[in-house]
């Protein structure tokens, strides 16, 4: 069995913003190819990535309520040893490091009224916007098995599945997760259509998922868009019941516009809660609030006050 995690419980809980596009483009931090674990590589970077993740860990603080804290794993995984130019036996140090990072971000913050979740992260295999190439599920389940055993051996509570561009992919993840008995939320990115970007629908991908695993996710979340490009499919069915967050991107931008860009579109603050408050009235079930591409503490503190209201 895998533990329970307190966000299942329905209280409001918040992640942190864009923290790559943050960095690059507000504070004039380059991240190697969008890998947020370098930062970990030197004092600089390290006291960056603290100083940032303090500013929500007190926003959540303030506000009362839980938190998911994110280890910068990412991109630690072999797909991208290569070009990061890391061993295997790096990387698995990598993730050892990156959750013991955000675990003593916890202990300074343990006076927090609300939960502060330690969440690696896993990337899926090539790009977060569109499949390099289809991957199987069994495939899948090998490939991101290494990578899972790794954060299984340190005292991360959860792992999320993030950026995942495909079905099958995930529920590979997800099978690899639930084999180490560490419970997984799988994050799907979903085009301007509200589509995954194969095609599929976010229905149909969630349908998938769960019947091939078991209903092995916690829950399912979506990253990496903009609220116009998906709530026009939300319904109140069961597949829908399934989502309990979302992680927004800032901008209305296509994901080929997004990539395309060279400057930061970080459209308004404001609105975006707004637009948020309103997938609240449509999805009430949902209680994980959080940004993606574009956004940082402005965004995410105009969400969280009007989710909490």
């Amino acid at each position: 069995m895998t533990r329970a995690l307190p966000q299942l419980s329905g209280d409001v809980f918040i992640c942190d913003g864009g923290v790559e596009t943050d960095f690059i483009f507000n504070r004039g931090i380059p991240i190697p190819e969008f890998a947020g674990h370098t930062l970990l590589s030197t004092d600089a970077g390290r006291n960056a990535l603290a100083a940032y993740f303090r500013e929500f860990l007190v926003l959540a603080r303030d506000l009362g309520t839980g938190f998911i804290l994110d280890g910068q794993t990412w991109k630690a995984h072999s797909h991208w040893a290569k070009d990061l130019g890391v061993t295997s036996t790096e990387l698995r140090e990598i993730n050892h490091q990156s959750i013991a990072f955000i675990a003593a971000l916890r202990d300074e913050f343990q006076s927090n009224a609300g939960p502060i979740v330690l969440n690696g992260i896993v990337g899926p295999k090539g790009d977060g916007y569109a499949p390099d190439a289809m991957v199987s599920t069994k495939e899948a389940e090998e490939y991101h098995r290494e990578q899972v055993s790794w954060l299984s051996e340190t005292n991360v509570d959860m792992i999320t599945a993030t950026t995942f561009t495909q079905a099958s992919e995930a529920a590979g993840a997800v099978t690899a997760a639930n084999k180490a008995e560490l419970p997984i939320v799988v994050s799907f990115t979903v085009e301007t259509d509200g589509n995954l970007p194969t095609g599929q629908s976010l229905s149909d991908a969630i349908w998938f998922v769960d019947k091939a695993t078991n209903k092995g996710p916690a829950y399912f979340m979506i990253n990496c868009a903009h609220p116009d490009h998906f709530q026009h499919i939300i319904t109140d069915d069961d597949w829908a019941r399934r989502i309990h967050g979302v992680r927004c991107n800032a901008s209305r931008k296509s994901h080929a516009e997004l990539d395309a860009s060279d400057t930061l579109d970080a459209g308004d603050p404001v609105e975006l809660a707004q637009q948020y408050k309103e997938i609240k009235k449509k999805m009430p079930w949902i209680n994980i609030f959080g940004g993606c591409c574009g956004s940082d503490l402005r965004h995410v503190t105009e969400i969280a006050k009007v989710v909490t209201a």
